[in-house]
């Protein structure tokens, strides 16, 4: 059995999530910044057994892609090349930095925890995982 990695994809950072070897749990992981995000993910992959990647996919309320989807393709040729035989799926990843925000408000961060742009990213990844594993 492997884990599901999950990827919410930013201009700037990139936040990353994970699963048990189970799949039944998700757990933030990082945020790393984009530039550095292949290099990062094979050290991940090769010391960890990862068998599925998801990859969050930004939409507008009427369903259409959103304008950010336009710099999320170009990563996902990437991906696919730099790792051939994973599955990469995607998941909608509507409102997802909103829940992450509430979740920071509702654990009990101060205010300038909650600026925090790295960890909000990190946290969107886990809610986009978490989302997945029902869909399972």
């Amino acid at each position: 059995m492997g884990k599901i990695l999950a990827i919410d994809y930013g201009e700037k950072r990139i936040g990353l999530a994970v699963t048990d070897d189970m799949k039944m749990i998700a757990f933030g992981l990082t945020t790393v910044a984009t530039a550095e995000i292949f290099e990062y993910l094979a050290d991940y992959i090769s010391k960890e057994k990862v068998e599925t990647i998801v990859v969050g996919e930004p939409k507008q309320m009427d369903n259409t892609a959103s304008e950010s989807e336009v710099h999320i393709a170009p990563f996902l040729v990437k991906l696919a090349e730099k790792f051939p035989s994973m599955p990469i799926k995607r998941h909608d990843e509507r409102f997802t930095s909103k829940m992450a925000f509430q979740t920071m408000i509702d654990s009990g961060l101060k205010k300038k925890q909650r600026k925090n742009k790295a960890l909000i990213d990190e946290i969107s990844a886990t809610i986009i995982l978490q989302d997945f594993l029902k869909t399972l």
